[in-house]
């Protein structure tokens, strides 16, 4: 299960034009636009093909892109990245997209400022296209299977190592086109690359949710070095 929510990012201001005069020159900056953002987050892979990436938090000062944690090791699609993913062919979308709007986990809230719901019995994400509830998350009744539930897919508590916590990355939503993939989320890291999802180490997955804030419109940006100013 890996797959979540998007959101195109509107023009505005940000990318070369926050590289102005006294700001320093660094990745954040280099984006073409990053809207109204005053968070971001970017996933750097070496290539398409990498499953591994450096992840980057920055902050907005004064017009300007600073540092705000990172560069963290993380784990991308088994299948690298992609700029047309497709559901289930195993690669993380590149692009730009917003979080949220709520942090999922089976242990307790870390201290988020974003909603969070604990996962229970009968907590489940849609992913079967054929559905009106495609890429989203659905409670059903305990122990019931639910009937948008294809061969392979599981409950979301049951992925007991990888969903301690996570977010949802705003990928394919408003509306979810069928087919375009789902639950592309930043979760805890499994030990391996994913079906599509963005992991690093829990304590720092932790402190990155603690830090996002949603008055700051968080945006994270997934690219290969070299492609990410495109965004």
């Amino acid at each position: 299960m890996c797959a979540v929510v998007a959101a195109a990012v509107a023009a505005g201001a940000g990318g070369p034009a926050a590289a102005a005069a006294g700001c320093p020159a660094n990745l954040a900056a280099s984006l073409t636009s990053t809207g109204p953002a005053s968070q971001l987050i970017t996933v750097e892979a070496p290539a398409y093909a990498s499953t591994r990436a450096s992840l980057s938090l920055w902050r907005k000062t004064g017009g300007c892109w600073v540092a705000a944690g990172g560069p963290w090791s993380a784990r991308v699609g088994r299948n690298g990245l992609s700029d047309h993913h497709v559901e289930g062919d195993g690669t993380t979308p590149t692009g730009a997209y917003g979080v949220g709007p709520v942090v999922y986990g089976l242990a307790p809230d870390p201290g988020v400022r974003y909603p969070y719901h604990r996962l229970a019995c009968g907590d489940w994400w849609d992913e079967n296209p054929a559905t009106p509830g495609y890429n989203t998350f659905q409670h059903v009744r305990c122990g019931v299977t639910p009937s948008f539930a294809r061969p392979g897919d599981y409950e979301l508590r049951l992925s007991k190592r990888a969903y301690q916590h996570f977010i949802p990355i705003r990928y394919n939503t408003d509306p979810a086109v069928p087919g375009r993939g789902s639950a592309i989320f930043l979760h805890d890291d499994w030990g391996s690359a994913t079906h599509g999802c963005i992991t690093v180490a829990a304590a720092h997955l932790d402190a990155l949710l603690r830090w996002l804030r949603p008055a700051a419109k968080p945006l994270i940006v997934i690219g290969t070095k070299g492609e990410l100013a495109r965004f």
